[in-house]
């Protein structure tokens, strides 16, 4: 095993070890979360020892909890109780059986199997001016000593131990052709519409990668297509309370080609969607990180679809809009667009598989 991720409480009687802190989401399938507590029963006084897993969306400031208001909602939450064991002995995944063998007699283990509507780790980016924890959904597991699972009293801090762990999806391996799309619009003095098609070559793009984007315009109109814009934008859908989406322009590029009335154009631009370009924009979804790491622009939701989640979905699209204008003296009166819009997964490929020694 590479690396232990290890919480100790701060009175020193119970411990909490994993093996990692990402856990892939498969769409069908969520990765098991599994972990051993270390519990040294001498200054329990009787108590029990808990853990749980818990997926919260996050909107407002721990700071502000103090005053008796609670920015966080637990979306689902699953406890059970570790010490004294309530069962025979489970079964130890390969994970377990590592950890175990450095966490000794005093180990007790624990797995987690979350479902598969829940939504993945997604950070709301702050302002520059914002301090505290950023909104968004996040994923704990926390141990703590307690009379009893459920009690009204939140254990104190000094018999609390937890770890923030990360529930993500990677792109599919397959990727199939991408998208297309086509729109015929009609002006006023024209007989023959303005045609626009555009397309991409593939469903999946990772983040970082340059997005291709494949434009043919038939202009049979008396206009003037005066320029060419290609914007991608996130979706953000936040499903709490209500489900409300904001659409926010992450990448945006103008290209100078004309088409005159009755010509043609058929050529591909590039876009590349960088959140280095956008770290300044306010409530933009962002992958969840731990700590400070670097990250990312949020990676396209998958879900199957059955069931609605709630938290924050994203999703993204590519628009093409085409400025046409009428020739003449009123040209710069008589404007117009034509777009079209086509579906953007944006994603990061899956990383190689870790061994357990």
């Amino acid at each position: 095993m590479t690396k232990v991720y290890k919480k100790t409480s701060g009175n020193g009687d119970i411990a909490l070890y994993l093996g990692k802190r990402d856990f892939t989401d498969h769409v069908c399938s969520v990765d098991i979360v599994d972990g051993v507590i270390k519990v040294d029963p001498a200054n329990l006084n009787g108590k029990k020892v808990f853990v749980y897993l818990a997926c919260a969306f996050r909107y407002g400031s721990e700071d502000l909890d103090v005053i008796g208001l609670s920015f966080r909602r637990d979306i689902w939450i699953q406890r059970v109780q570790l010490y004294p064991a309530t069962g025979g002995s489970p079964t130890l995944t390969p994970m377990q059986e590592c950890l175990m063998k450095k966490v000794g007699e005093q180990g007790y283990p624990f797995s987690f199997q979350m479902p598969t509507d829940l939504p993945c780790s997604v950070s709301l980016q702050p302002g520059p001016n914002d301090t505290g924890k950023a909104c968004g959904v996040d994923f704990e597991v926390k141990a703590y000593i307690a009379d009893k699972a459920d009690s009204a009293d939140e254990p104190a801090k000094k018999d609390t131990c937890r770890l923030m762990i990360r529930k993500i999806q990677f792109a599919p391996i397959s990727n199939k052709p991408g998208p297309k799309a086509d729109v015929s619009k009609q002006f006023m003095m024209s007989d023959k519409p303005m045609n626009l098609e555009a397309s991409l070559e593939k469903e999946i793009y990772y983040h970082g990668e340059t997005i291709t984007v494949s434009v043919k315009i038939n202009n049979q109109t008396n206009k003037v297509v005066k320029k060419i814009q290609i914007s991608v934008e996130q979706l953000t859908n936040v499903v709490l309370y209500s489900s409300d989406t904001y659409t926010k322009a992450v990448s945006t590029e103008e290209f100078g080609e004309t088409v005159e009335s009755n010509g043609t154009l058929e050529k591909s631009f590039q876009i590349t969607p960088l959140l280095a370009n956008n770290v300044e924009k306010r409530g933009l979804s962002v992958d969840g990180r731990l700590k400070d790491g670097d990250t990312n622009l949020a990676s396209t939701t998958l879900s199957q679809g059955e069931k609605e989640m709630q938290g924050i979905l994203v999703s993204y699209k590519v628009k093409v809009n085409l400025m046409a204008a009428g020739g003449g003296l009123l040209g710069g009166l008589t404007g117009s667009d034509v777009t079209v819009e086509l579906p953007l997964t944006l994603m990061s490929p899956k990383p190689a598989e870790v061994t357990l020694d």
